[in-house]
């Protein structure tokens, strides 16, 4: 199958999307499907089955920073990469971002796939702005969602429904990863790690750091390891009275994040909201790392309500510091947390997350041109697999 999938962020900042279209163009291609990505860069050495469309832009968005193409020119080239390639399908992710998905969904003339990652709360500006695109959205013939967060947001804001499908991960190279001696948790020295953006509030470093005070009376052994782009000044100097039992690792490479995962006690996920899925919750407990998340939908909803991982309340570090104080003084029970997610992380695996991927495709190409109702198709989708008792 010729497959055509669109990235509306920037290639050259590593992302959530990019990462999820990056990894579900390898896994097809490696299938022997003819895969090609059109997407914002600057970039001098892309792969050959990757096209340009041009600079992009960085715009606050949801309490981050979308780097997005917005010249008029992505629709001459949207159109020339369309026009070159005689997509079987085309896969556009996020299709409301006025960048290059949205041109693609308007121009293609083969069958339409469309991605919706972003979970957002209610606002009346964005309602205003989605009423005169629910025509176009109409083109998509199949729609997506990569968790219950982003499909009740797509259908608050632009109506129609979704099929849930998640993000993908490459799980076994969690499973198989070796933890670096420097960073490797022991019986009287526990790590617990912090994985994101430094600068970006939403993703709770302050809650995070917040916590370590009380962890370290309880457990002076313990060691808290920061990893992330970005700087957060006034929070160094809050934890510089702790010494050498935090460390600010930097920005670190995908090798060294599954050996920091792997020798890990504990990850801890302390965002306060904006997130419709946990693709770094999914590779910690592959890894067999115990996970500690905020009580946000998404993360509930990956950790299986509590199941496969512990949650403490939202935007407090005192409960989150009870959760881990427990936890560290319940091995038995932060062992059991380990397998039982390592367990859950299995059908988040790209082998598994590709083949419903695929079957959407089909679906797609089955129902013909981007003319055809994508709210009815994608419902049509949803009663299908419910009643052969799949979970949606």
């Amino acid at each position: 199958m010729k497959i055509g999938i669109v990235n509306p962020y920037s290639w050259d900042v590593p992302g959530g999307v990019g990462f999820h279209i990056r990894d579900l163009a390898l896994k097809l291609r490696s299938r022997g499907h003819d895969v090609r990505v059109l997407t914002p860069s600057t970039c001098d050495d892309l792969p050959e089955w990757i096209t340009s469309a041009g600079s992009s832009v960085s715009i606050p968005f949801n309490g981050s920073v979308a780097n997005i193409s917005v010249k008029p020119t992505i629709l001459k080239r949207t159109r020339r990469w369309l026009a070159d390639n005689d997509f079987d399908v085309v896969h556009v992710h996020e299709p409301v971002v006025p960048s290059v998905s949205m041109a693609a969904a308007m121009l293609s003339r083969a069958p339409l796939v469309g991605t919706f990652h972003a979970a957002l709360g209610r606002s009346v500006s964005r309602a205003i702005a989605s009423a005169p695109m629910r025509l176009y959205m109409e083109r998509i013939g199949v729609r997506i969602a990569v968790s219950e967060e982003a499909r009740r947001t797509l259908i608050e804001h632009h109506g129609g429904d979704a099929v849930i499908i998640p993000n993908g991960v490459e799980t076994a190279s969690f499973r198989s990863a070796s933890p670096l001696e420097r960073w490797e948790a022991s019986a009287d020295r526990p790590v617990i790690v912090f994985l994101g953006r430094l600068d970006e509030p939403r993703k709770g470093l302050s809650i995070f750091a917040g916590a370590i005070g009380s962890v370290l009376e309880r457990f002076p052994g313990a060691r808290f390891l920061i990893a992330g782009r970005g700087d957060a000044p006034d929070i160094r100097e809050a934890v510089a009275r702790f010494g050498e039992s935090v460390s600010f690792l930097g920005g670190i490479s995908d090798e060294e994040k599954e050996s920091l995962l792997a020798g890990a006690s504990i990850y801890v996920a302390p965002q306060t909201g904006g997130e419709s899925f946990g693709i770094v919750l999914v590779e910690a407990m592959a890894a067999r790392t115990a996970v500690v998340a905020s009580d946000i939908p998404a993360f509930r909803a990956v950790l299986e309500d509590g199941r496969a991982g512990a949650l403490f309340e939202t935007g407090s570090s005192e409960s989150l510091a009870a959760t881990l104080i427990d936890l560290l003084g319940d091995p038995g029970r932060l062992d059991e947390l380990s397998d039982a997610g390592q367990r859950a992380s299995a059908q988040y695996d790209w082998e598994v997350v590709a083949d419903k991927v695929f079957e959407v495709y089909k679906l797609a190409i089955d129902m013909g041109s981007p003319a055809e109702s994508g709210s009815r198709s994608t419902r049509d989708l949803i009663r299908g697999r419910e009643e052969r008792g799949e979970s949606s």
